[in-house]
């Protein structure tokens, strides 16, 4: 697996926690010192390690809060 670099730049909020202590977060991460996006991942505590996620532009996350006020 290729190296890669993250910043977390913005902790937005914490949607849950499981019995182990990882957390479900919402995030503003610059991946490779690109413009940061958007990301939604499970993390381990003090962010040591991540699960899988996704990450979303900014178009990306207004389009998903719309469809999420009409639920």
């Amino acid at each position: 697996m290729a190296d890669f670099k993250y910043d977390i730049v913005e902790e937005i909020g914490v949607i849950s926690e499981n019995s182990k202590g990882w957390t479900k977060e919402l995030n503003l991460i610059s991946w490779n010192g690109a413009k940061p996006k958007y990301d939604l991942r499970d993390w381990s505590p003090g962010h040591e390690k991540m699960g899988k996620g996704i990450t979303l532009t900014e178009e990306e996350i207004l389009s998903l809060k719309e469809i999420i006020n009409k639920l």
